[in-house]
């Protein structure tokens, strides 16, 4: 080979070297010879690992494939309940979802910080102001009763449960802006879009409810507790515990007269039913603590916060937590969208979307002590090595 054609072969190198770094986590230029990709401009959605700084844990992502389908259960599915529809088609675009149910060993990181910004306030260290409180979080209040929370026990690969809807929404907002990613809870169309893989069936394996205990953990083999995570059969797309074991936050809120409002032929953003009340809303997927028909793909719970919290000693209740039985089988799971929204917009998917539940985070923090704000951005984790050293006199 001549020096020009080594040149030439050099350059081209480069150019695909510099295009791949490019791409987004995630995205391939490529079709990988195995395992699953979807198919869009520029390239192929694979599965990824997603980090946490500063820990030995990370979020397995798998891609999910854009496409149409029925969200809801057709009226002669047995087991039906009237809030499963009318069925309405809906376009969803393509997505990543986490491979599991968010784990304690991902969750924990994210309780710690409420000493964390202690040590930073005490300190005078990343004080949150007016310019930059966008970028500023809540870290739950430490836990009144641990018993309670880990009545399943400690095992970091357990599903993370009860937790609000608003502290699934703040961990996805801090690990969005830890990681330079945006992740959230996904909307109750893409959470069943994704149950079902494809399929129109009770379940994302058929109709026969007598297969579950191969996919899920439900009343009937869990002992009312909830398991480690993945270790069931997942659905077609790869991912595990969609029926049971844990229900899942969705960004929706709940209505009894299921979808009249959607309008058929939707994009699943527009199906959402943004909250305009602190509860009911919409809980997913089943759990250890229900039976089979709960754990349908079409299934839905409704959340009720006076009942969810009505073992809290707390006046007022903890915006963070739940504390009754009743909660033990409450947890989420993420999603990173191909597209993100700009960035002025993504504080709907993460922050209070209700001024009373933004006061009660207020006085919890500013007059009880429970709870505190700090600052998330990529510099965070030097920012907590930093308390290591002794603070300045």
């Amino acid at each position: 080979m001549n020096q020009i054609a080594i040149n030439l072969a050099a350059c081209v190198a480069l150019i695909a070297s510099s295009a791949s770094a490019e791409l987004p986590l995630g995205v391939v230029a490529e079709k990988p010879s195995t395992g699953p990709a979807v198919a869009i401009d520029g390239g192929f959605m694979v599965p990824y690992e997603q980090p946490i700084p500063e820990t030995e844990v990370s979020v397995a992502m798998v891609p999910v494939p854009g496409g149409e389908f029925l969200l809801g259960s057709p009226e002669d599915e047995p087991e039906r309940n009237s809030d499963e529809g009318p069925q309405r088609k809906i376009t969803v675009p393509p997505f990543w979802m986490a491979k599991y149910e968010t784990r304690w060993a991902e969750y924990r990181p994210f309780m710690e910080l409420c000493s964390v910004f202690e040590r930073f306030n005490d300190r005078g260290i990343r004080p949150v102001t007016d310019a930059n409180k966008a970028d500023a979080i809540t870290a739950p209040s430490k836990l009144y009763e641990p018993d309670f929370t880990f009545n399943a026990g400690e095992d970091p690969q357990l599903p993370a449960v009860t937790m609000t809807q608003f502290s699934a929404k703040q961990y996805s907002k801090w690990l969005s802006l830890l990681t330079s990613q945006f992740y959230r809870l996904p909307s109750e169309a893409e959470w069943e879009y994704a149950c079902r893989a494809g399929t129109t069936t009770a379940y994302a394996f058929g109709a026969d409810a007598a297969e579950l205990d191969a996919y899920a953990w439900t009343t009937t083999n869990s002992d009312d507790v909830t398991h480690p995570v993945g270790e069931k059969q997942p659905n077609a797309w790869g991912l595990y515990d969609l029926h049971g074991n844990a229900c899942e936050w969705v960004l929706d809120a709940y209505d009894e007269a299921g979808y009249q409002r959607i309008a058929n032929g939707a994009t699943a953003a527009d199906a959402i039913h943004w909250p305009t009340k602190v509860f009911p809303r919409v809980l997913r997927g089943g759990s250890a603590l229900l039976d089979a028909a709960a754990c349908r793909s079409a299934a839905r719970r409704a959340s009720d916060d006076a009942e969810l919290k009505s073992y809290d000693p707390n006046t007022p209740k903890s915006p963070w937590w739940f504390a009754s039985d009743e909660a033990q089988d409450i947890g989420f799971r993420l999603v990173r969208p191909l597209e993100a929204p700009p960035a002025a917009d993504r504080g709907k998917f993460w922050d209070a979307d209700l001024p009373n539940i933004s006061a009660i985070v207020k006085l919890r923090i500013e007059k009880e002590g429970r709870g505190e704000m700090g600052v998330v951005d990529p510099e965070l984790p030097a920012a907590i090595e930093g308390l290591k050293a002794p603070a300045t006199p």
